[in-house]
């Protein structure tokens, strides 16, 4: 495949990169006295578009939320557009996790017994273009229909046409009996990484960073997910059914490393893949697994995320864009929620992802 074909894909959101928000900008948000000062500072940036388009509507926190989830989508679409053919499936597979993070929502909804006027608008979607922005999967409308069905049996059903809810129907009737949307959710992130590796397979040798960044991710998702089991202090069969194979680390190793008899054993163990030390001492002090989340994202940001700048006519331009843009959203929401919980600046400052 002729690394030309990527040419016109890197122009392009070369100069679409150019409305990433500056540092200047991010510490004016950072000044903010509230999220409806944050608001106004964004209107100012590539965000107004849809800040304008929500504000008939919602107010304050709600609005960010909305208008950041409005922007993602035709950010994501963009980059989406600018993929050649022989990439197209890959990047799809990527853009599926926000199909994934609709579907999960709607059944916490659901399962919770939440209207559908407090869920519909938290939706990464847009009318006339896909729910999921990956372009082929749940429409905007037949979304709207899987969010009217009764109860959680109901929107597992409907989805059935898509292969989510395949997935979803081999664990109905566990959550059936429990009450626990825990195997659901697994299975679907378990899904969503499979498709994900499988579909970076066939490139021209240049993919081989994407692929570590994701299982890294899955490692990332894994020891999260160990660490709060510990915090719980939940069985190892149970822990087992929520972690996710493709990672490096594999589920055998994970499930030895949870035998640990705390979090900070934990943290120890796996010192030899990821420098955790210093939020481990944060953790000591706040007690909120968020510093571990933030310890490992900018792990992977400096060992992958970065390298994929240097292989700019590649689908590891696609990347870098998606990703970074992704990082743009979690720091803005990162502030908003400092901001919300009267953090000090020096603590979100360092929850975000800035190179």
């Amino acid at each position: 495949m002729p690394t030309s074909q990527y040419a016109s894909s890197f122009g392009r959101l070369q100069a679409i990169s150019l409305n990433l928000l500056s540092k200047e900008t991010i510490q004016n948000l950072m000044k903010a006295k509230d999220e409806t000062e944050m608001v106004k500072t964004l209107e100012s940036t590539w965000y107004k578009t849809e800040i304008e388009k929500a504000a008939t509507i919602f107010k304050q926190s709600e609005l960010l939320e909305v208008a950041l989830n409005r922007h993602l989508v035709y950010i994501n679409k963009t980059a989406l557009e600018a993929t050649p053919f022989s990439g197209k499936s890959a990047v799809r597979a990527y853009l599926s996790k926000w199909d994934i993070y609709n579907i999960e929502l709607i059944l916490s909804a659901k399962s919770m017994g939440r209207p559908i006027s407090e869920t519909e608008s938290f939706l990464v979607s847009s009318r006339n273009v896909p729910a999921g922005i990956s372009a082929g999967n749940i429409s905007h409308d037949e979304m709207k229909i899987i969010l009217s069905q009764t109860g959680v049996d109901g929107v597992v059903h409907q989805l059935v046409k898509y292969n989510y809810g395949t997935v979803l129907m081999q664990h109905l009737e566990i959550y059936q009996k429990t009450g626990d949307l825990g195997p659901m959710m697994s299975a679907l992130q378990s899904f969503y990484y499979h498709n994900l590796l499988e579909s970076l397979k066939f490139f021209q040798g240049d993919e081989g960073i994407i692929r570590d960044l994701i299982r890294t991710e899955i490692d990332k998702k894994n020891i999260l997910s160990i660490l709060k089991a510990k915090e719980s202090d939940l069985d190892k069969d149970i822990v087992s059914k929520h972690l996710v194979e493709g990672g490096k680390i594999t589920k055998n190793e994970l499930l030895d490393v949870y035998g640990a008899k705390d979090v900070a054993e934990i943290v120890g163990r796996v010192e030899n893949r990821f420098m955790l030390v210093n939020a481990l001492a944060q953790y000591k002090q706040s007690k909120s697994l968020i510093d571990f989340e933030i310890a490992l994202d900018k792990f992977i940001n400096s060992e992958y995320v970065k390298k994929l700048k240097n292989i700019a006519l590649s689908i590891g331009t696609i990347f870098y864009f998606i990703i970074n843009t992704e990082h743009e959203r979690e720091n803005i929401k990162r502030i908003a929620y400092g901001k919300r919980y009267n953090l000090s600046p020096e603590y979100i400052n360092s929850l975000l992802l800035i190179e």
